[in-house]
């Protein structure tokens, strides 16, 4: 059962933001949406990234729930 283990690679971690960086892995390349460089928690700004409308149909649907509530709270 010799030769069982995946082949590892020095593997290049690319971001939508343009940041890459350098990590090993079973594939030579991957590619990510967010990383620490350009996430909130680790930049410490609020960046709203809406993927096909899906902010404003959250914010349709449950801001009818948050203005009744604050409304029935008066």
């Amino acid at each position: 059962m010799k030769n069982i283990h995946p082949k590892y690679y020095r593997c290049e971690v690319k971001c939508n933001c343009g940041e890459t960086f350098v990590t090993r892995s079973t594939v030579p390349e991957i590619k990510v949406e967010i990383c620490s460089a350009c996430h909130p928690f680790f930049t410490g700004t609020q960046k709203i990234v809406d993927t096909a409308g899906r902010v404003e149909k959250f914010r349709k649907k449950y801001g009818k729930v948050q203005s009744a509530k604050t409304t029935e709270a008066s």
